[in-house]
């Protein structure tokens, strides 16, 4: 089942997060929950879950972004897409993006864009099967 974020489901949406880049969780921390907070209380930044039976098993952000141009039609933004290993394949991270997707139209986004890090050709087949290119723009990325 696909829904938005809750409070409760930080820890969960945490150990996911360590099949992204995460290395560890972070800390407990006042500042940990007032992101946390901050996220939760942001009506244009969704967290979506993919719950399997009583864990959080598939997730992404996304992020509807306010804009002048396109008859001031906003944006979206998917980031940090992921599913826990044991459970790839099985359609969990595609219903979360078809999730997002539903949020940006319900939204009047004019589009919806998301990169990836990864050169695997399967992670690269499974965004075209979800309806985005890589031939329309081009991305860049600045560490900060």
């Amino acid at each position: 089942m696909v829904r938005e974020a809750k409070q409760e489901d930080l820890q969960g949406l945490l150990q996911l997060y360590l099949c992204l880049h995460e290395t560890a969780v972070p800390e407990e921390s006042e500042r940990l929950h007032a992101v946390w907070q901050q996220i939760l209380g942001d009506p244009m930044h969704h967290v979506l879950v993919y719950e399997a039976g009583d864990r959080i098993v598939s997730s992404c952000v996304c992020l509807i972004v306010p804009n002048l141009t396109r008859g001031l039609r906003p944006y979206g933004l998917i980031e940090n897409v992921v599913t826990l290993d044991g459970f790839r394949g099985r359609g969990y991270a595609s219903a979360c993006l078809a999730y997002a997707r539903e949020i940006a139209i319900e939204n009047h986004c004019y589009k919806l864009m998301l990169m990836t890090g990864s050169k695997q050709e399967r992670t690269l087949e499974f965004y075209r099967r979800a309806g985005y290119n890589a031939a329309d723009k081009t991305g860049f990325v600045q560490w900060l």
